[in-house]
């Protein structure tokens, strides 16, 4: 008798294949109980629990596996990114996963997760922005052989330049000491935001300030829209500054900065981190006639994701 009168209460909030495989119920024990003991059945939690197993019925997060309107590129572009990583970690030419962090808020705001403390810190109890000290907007540059961090903490705007700035300051900074005869520079980006493949300016500014100030060649290879979770800078680099600073207010750029830094795994990895106190400002437009004086080559595969930026000036 029981068993019917539990399948009964749950049929309506049983989701998942009604003819075989996962399973879940979608209301909590307790109510159950409850409703189990207005029919005569009186069970602790752990009791309907193991009976709900019985019948692999558990409770189920949601997973984020489906893909809205998959580009029909997208495999033929994850492919082309293997390629050129191998082709260049070959060569020993240097390989830089770049994007954006969440911006953060500098004040005593919650930081999600925990610390071991003797007592819990007190936070403002609202994220109000007109609470913070600043926000801060991190730009990382992971270098994939090297297995090493560089973040620019900028203060201001996302922008093309701000992007930049920050590729050319890791570049003038550490890369072209540990790639002096690399005559290339391949950049896996997401496909959006400030390093997005459709920004005028972003190309631009790779032109001006890191291809021709450099004599450098810039391969960019973007990742398709809505995978941006395959970034290897996202599993390598920014969930790692996360876990570090999990459960600790950023109350100022000190701590922030010294979250960044003190970041490193078990495979040995290191960062730097870099406050950058520049205003950039938002809406700066490239005319036709500058973008088709850049010496931007597309390449066959993918055109729109993959191009090369070459080391001359602009109009020349």
């Amino acid at each position: 008798m029981l068993e019917p009168a539990l399948r009964d209460l749950v049929q309506d909030e049983i989701a998942g294949k009604p003819t075989g495989g996962p399973r879940w119920i979608r209301r909590s024990l307790a109510s159950l109980r409850t409703a189990l003991a207005e029919q005569g059945f009186d069970l602790g939690q752990e009791t309907l629990r193991g009976l709900l197993k019985k019948q692999k019925i558990r409770p189920k997060a949601n997973r984020k596996r489906l893909i809205a309107n998959e580009h029909p590129d997208r495999d033929r572009q994850f492919h082309y990114i293997q390629q050129q990583r191998a082709a260049f970690k070959r060569l020993g030419w240097p390989t830089i996963s770049v994007d954006t962090k969440n911006k953060e808020l500098i004040g005593r705001f919650k930081n999600a997760g925990r610390t071991w403390s003797g007592q819990a810190r007190d936070v403002y109890m609202h994220d109000f922005p007109s609470e913070a000290l600043a926000r801060a907007v991190p730009y990382g540059i992971y270098d994939m052989a090297r297995n090493a961090g560089y973040v620019q903490v900028g203060q201001s705007r996302d922008t093309p330049e701000f992007a930049v700035d920050a590729i050319v300051a890791w570049w003038r900074d550490v890369g072209q000491g540990h790639y002096s005869e690399a005559p290339e520079l391949l950049i896996l980006a997401d496909g959006g935001g400030s390093n997005g493949y459709r920004s005028r300016n972003w190309k631009r500014q790779l032109q001006v300030e890191l291809a021709r100030a450099y004599g450098l060649s810039v391969t960019v290879c973007h990742y398709p829209p809505g995978a941006s979770k395959w970034n290897p800078i996202e599993h390598r680099l920014f969930s790692e500054i996360t876990k570090t600073w999990a459960g600790v207010p950023l109350e100022s750029f000190e701590v922030l900065l010294a979250g960044i830094k003190e970041t490193t795994t078990q495979t040995g990895l290191s960062v730097e981190a870099h406050l950058v106190k520049r205003d950039y400002a938002k809406g700066i437009r490239v005319s036709d006639e500058e973008m088709a004086s850049l010496a931007v080559e597309s390449q066959a595969t993918c055109p729109q994701w993959n191009y090369t930026i070459r080391p001359r000036q602009i109009g020349k």
